[in-house]
């Protein structure tokens, strides 16, 4: 493992993250989550589909 991954665990450890930091990033995962399930349940709508275009400049 990389030394540097238990130097950020030990100052993880040294000084936790704040609540509100903590429910900050469980917010951000929540929602992640619930769009996955929407789109997973529901799907993609082809209007926020890109087009690909193959070669060229894509004009």
């Amino acid at each position: 493992m990389n030394p540097r991954f238990f130097l950020k665990m030990a100052r993880i450890a040294r000084h936790p993250p704040s609540k509100k930091t903590i429910l900050l990033w469980i917010a951000v995962v929540g929602i992640a989550l619930v769009l996955f399930g929407i789109e997973r349940l529901i799907g993609w709508p082809d209007w926020l589909t890109v087009n690909s275009h193959r070669g060229g400049i894509g004009f």
